[in-house]
């Protein structure tokens, strides 16, 4: 099954994809919804056309899956670690092996280029191949107590874990959420975002192939009222969210009635630092990286551009000439470097931040316009040009919403002090990054920035072997890196006597 509509890639093109197999899948196999009311269209970011329908999971549904899950755990969790590594890596090399279809079809669900694409499904294989060998090195602990006894640590799988992912990284984020849980020996039921549930299926028909029990990695699809039924089941024991700060505080709040366990990677407004002393070609392409990836829908883009005054003009001549060369047009060319962005609503809210910012005295350097490419089938696609955004002040709403979307903010500045408060100002810390030769400052620039990762002389790499997350409200929890391990798994101490008793009564 998970060859049906990937033997289709490749002679497939932007514009004539129509997906028609059921978006679930649990019990190990694709399920078409009970009843198909509620059914919203998801549309084609590049075309504007309707690409399929995603018909949300009620109650039933749900708890099937969940179920379905908590079997598949019971028996994954008693396997050894070794048994489960082996399975993982042949699901990712499964996943290595169709990369192109399946960055394909992600291109066409969500709109980023294929180049793009090509590199998230890349990292997504290598998450799950990085968790799988780790799967035969969870360990306890030996402790030696008096008298003879002891004590020891079982490092223990959570149960059926949620995850609930985004729609600017579909299949990567639900490899990240899934392979540690995985390694643990837990099973998963994910939910994507409603408008890319096309490609999670495809990891869930991989994890099969490759011979995981059935139900181990479970799709259901659906908004928020899905969520809700996932966060307040009692057979969930943890909840991994990837999204928005409000709907974050919902899943914490929701899941804190099962006191269950939660990790939230939300939103942010991260800084890039530029400081005269910089490599200046190397700092024009990290600030691009940072903020013009994925059309600008990244949670840790360095959206906040800090340049030292002295440098600010020569900086700003050629990031404008840079961001005016970027080629927007059809996601699946390999010349093109923008898509388009995941909605018309997206678009338009993207498009009212640019507006905004020119009421505020924001002075836009190129950019921020609707865009219509010369190909005929690309007329309605949710298309703008990539916006570099001078004269900006800290007050302003550009400056201190997050816009998701290609607009930076570039602002001067004068002393090392002065741009770490101000990059600190802020009620997000997912990211940060610093361009110095200055080996001291960048090391200490980056033990002041109130960020869970901070980039120095670079932006926007994210390796599967370091942990990612944020501080403040940008959420809590890690995902990839060893330390993943302890968010997917729980603690058992065992303590023995070999003794008599020591009774006080």
């Amino acid at each position: 099954m998970a060859q049906s509509i990937l033997d289709a890639m490749p002679g497939a093109s932007t514009g004539t994809v129509v997906v028609t197999d059921p978006l679930n899948f649990w019990a190990g196999k694709r399920v078409k919804p009970r009843q198909e009311i509620n059914a919203e269209p998801v549309f084609e970011p590049a075309t504007g056309r309707v690409l399929c329908q995603m018909v949300p999971c009620g109650a039933e549904e749900v708890d099937e899956a969940i179920q379905s899950a908590y079997t598949a755990y019971l028996k994954w969790s008693k396997m050894a670690g070794m048994e489960r590594a082996r399975v993982m890596l042949e699901a990712a090399r499964i996943i290595r092996e169709r990369r192109e279809k399946i960055a394909k079809l992600e291109v066409i669900n969500n709109g980023k280029t294929i180049t793009e694409a090509l590199v998230d499904i890349d990292i997504a294989w290598q998450c799950i191949e990085y968790y799988a060998g780790m799967a035969g090195t969870l360990a306890g602990q030996h402790v030696q107590l008096p008298g003879g006894a002891f004590a020891y640590t079982r490092r223990e799988a959570l149960g059926v874990c949620v995850g609930i992912g985004a729609w600017n990284y579909p299949f990567q984020i639900a490899a990240w959420k899934s392979a540690p849980a995985l390694a643990c020996g837990n099973a998963m039921v994910f939910k994507p975002s409603p408008m890319t549930p096309v490609t999670v299926v495809i990891l869930a028909e991989i994890y099969k192939e490759a011979r995981v029990p059935d139900g181990l990695f479970c799709v259901v699809q659906g908004r928020a009222e899905t969520g809700t039924l996932l966060c307040h089941h009692p057979k969930v024991a943890k909840v991994s969210f990837t999204g928005s700060v409000p709907t974050g505080k919902k899943v914490m709040e929701m899941s804190a009635k099962g006191v269950k366990q939660v990790t939230l990677e939300l939103g942010g407004k991260s800084p890039l630092i530029i400081f005269k002393d910089c490599e200046l070609e190397n700092a024009v392409k990290g600030a691009l990286m940072a903020n013009f990836l994925t059309q600008g829908q990244v949670c840790c883009n360095g959206t906040r551009v800090f340049v030292q005054r002295e440098i600010l003009p020569q900086f700003l001549e050629k990031v404008v000439k840079r961001t005016k060369a970027i080629v927007l047009g059809d996601p699946l060319l390999d010349g093109t470097r923008m898509g388009a962005l995941i909605s018309k609503p997206q678009l338009d809210k993207v498009l009212g931040f640019v507006s905004q910012a020119k009421q505020q005295g924001a002075r836009v350097l190129c950019g921020g316009e609707p865009f219509v490419p010369s190909d005929p089938k690309l007329k309605g696609g949710y298309f703008m040009s990539p916006c570099v955004l001078d004269n900006c002040t800290d007050d302003m709403t550009c400056v201190k919403e997050e816009i998701f979307g290609p607009v930076m903010s570039v602002m001067p500045f004068d002393t090392e002090e002065e741009v770490v408060q101000r990059a600190n100002n802020t009620t997000f810390g997912l990211a940060s990054g610093v361009f110095t030769r200055d080996i001291s400052r960048a090391h200490r620039v980056a033990e002041n920035l109130e960020a869970g990762t901070c980039f120095i002389n670079n932006y926007n790499i994210s390796p599967v072997e370091v942990p990612f997350g944020g501080y403040k409200m940008s959420g809590f929890g890690r995902e990839n890196g060893q330390v993943t391990i302890e968010y997917y798994s729980q603690l058992k101490t065992v303590v023995v006597e070999m003794g008599d008793v020591d009774c006080l009564f």
